[in-house]
């Protein structure tokens, strides 16, 4: 399975992985403040549609590498994101804006599908509003989703910062050609 984002549409990207089951566990680390927080980040979901979503992205708390510069009070300080949660159909789909703060909301969609012991986690994000936004997000869920697999599997997580800024690098290059979203 290709571990890179696909562009789905202008402004989509869409991840899969193939993650051990079963579906309830993997379910959990999405939903859960304490497990997302060992992968993405904490924060407290309201479990129906229309319940608020607050997570707090702190990445000293999921990985021991000291972040670039650009970086650094993110890294330390943490940054909050609040967003409304539009779909939710527990254990296989939960979907959420994400952002705000001043920037356009986009979506977020997580699917889970049960394959024998395994689940196929598909992960789409929408909405996103320009190329350098879809480049962000791609390497930051590359990263992320390759934590969760980790966390999952029982592993140590992989370094994040020490790979964050060649897979931004790579994304750049793969959405190069690609026009800006909402312009043809």
């Amino acid at each position: 399975m290709n571990e890179y984002g696909v562009v789905l549409e202008s402004g989509a990207v869409r991840f899969e992985r193939l993650l051990p089951g079963p579906v309830e566990r993997v379910w959990s680390y999405l939903t859960e403040s304490e497990k997302r927080g060992q992968w993405l980040a904490s924060g407290a979901f309201d479990l129906k549609v229309g319940g608020r979503t607050e997570m707090l992205f702190k990445h000293s708390e999921i990985t021991d590498e000291a972040p670039p510069e650009a970086y650094r009070e993110v890294h330390e300080n943490g940054v909050r994101s609040t967003g409304t949660i539009t779909r939710y159909e527990p254990p296989r789909i939960i979907a959420f804006t994400w952002g705000g703060g001043g920037e356009p909301e986009s979506e977020v969609e997580f699917e889970l599908l049960p394959k024998g012991e395994k689940v196929l986690l598909v992960l789409t994000h929408r909405k996103l509003p320009s190329k350098a936004e879809m480049t962000s997000v791609s390497g930051g869920w590359h990263m992320h989703l390759g934590l969760l697999e980790d966390v999952l599997n029982g592993s140590k997580r992989r370094g994040f910062w020490s790979r964050f800024a060649a897979l931004d690098a790579d994304y750049a290059g793969r959405y190069a050609g690609l026009p800006e979203p909402g312009k043809s």
